[in-house]
Formats: C-alpha cells, structure tokens, sequence
C-alpha cells in the first residue's frame, strides 16, 4: 500500500523517537555502522547541527507518530564542502517499503539548491541492496566503492559512496 506523505521539520521532542527509529536498524547490520544501540543524550549534538537553513532535519509522521527521518548532513566539515550534503534516511520498520523512502529522496533533492547544496551524497553498505536501489533509483551514481571498511560481526563490509548533482 502507497501512502501520501507531508514531512516537517524536527523539534526537540521529536530526538527520542528519532534515536529509537535508528536504533531499530542497528542489530540488523545492514544500515549503521554502530554496533549497539546509541543514547538520546549522544545524538543530542547531532541533532543541534541539524538548522532549517542550512542542514534541516526532517520528520514524516502518520496518525501522530514518527515514521520516519532524514537529515541533511556536512560532508567533510570543511567551507569549500559546503555545496554538498550527506543525506541519510531512516524508516520505522512498520512504514518500510511503502514509499516513504522515496518520498523523502524526491522532496531532499526539490529542496537542495534552496540551502545552497548543489551535491548529494548517500553512504550506504554494499550489501544494503534496498538503499542501493532505493539512490539508485532516483540517478545517483556509485561514485566509490570502499571495499572491506567496516567490520560487523566479524565480517568485512563494504561501503559505496553514491552522488548526484542538483544544482
């Protein structure tokens, strides 16, 4: 089932189920890098560089609770890096693959030249093959292949950088 979908910016009281959304995708190895799961206090920092104007945050809610996220991030932390942002998308297991995804990928590269971000990029697993599709779908380009630099579980993880031009 396809759903229509609103997003707004994040407020303070939206971090814990934000965190909790996150959390979510950590035992399954296949999202995140963390390896247990991380406190509301931790990503409270994060969650500060995230500004309307210039890295928003956005949450999509159905029937009064979160369902989902994404965040505009910096790439590289440096001024001449400013035109490009890592975006990264989180769903609440009950609201995968019904189109939230896809939504939020649509409305992050609408919005893009409006915070001055002519690049997007996504980092996602090699092995993550729905975000890889999900990117993919919407033209971004694998622009690196990181062969082995995670290590889950025992096990080498590649990462893949995709990009795009919006601007």
């Amino acid at each position: 089932m396809r759903f229509t979908y609103t997003h707004r910016l994040a407020r303070q009281e939206d971090l814990n189920a934000i965190v909790a959304i996150y959390n979510s995708t950590v035992a399954s190895r296949e999202v995140t890098a963390d390896t247990e799961p991380v406190s509301v206090e931790s990503r409270q920092a994060w969650f500060d560089e995230h500004t309307p104007d210039k890295r928003p945050l956005w949450i999509a809610e159905r029937d009064g609770e979160i369902i989902g996220w994404l965040s505009y991030s910096n790439f590289y932390g440096r001024p001449a890096y400013s035109g490009t942002a890592e975006l990264s998308v989180y769903i609440h297991e009950t609201a995968r693959g019904q189109g939230l995804g896809r939504y939020f990928l649509e409305q992050a590269i609408a919005f893009a030249p409006s915070i001055n971000v002519h690049t997007l990029l996504g980092f996602v697993f090699g092995h993550n093959q729905p975000s890889l599709k999900l990117f993919e779908a919407f033209s971004f380009e694998r622009w690196a292949n990181m062969p082995r630099v995670a290590t889950l579980d025992g096990i080498e993880r590649d990462l893949v950088i995709l990009g795009k031009r919006v601007a």
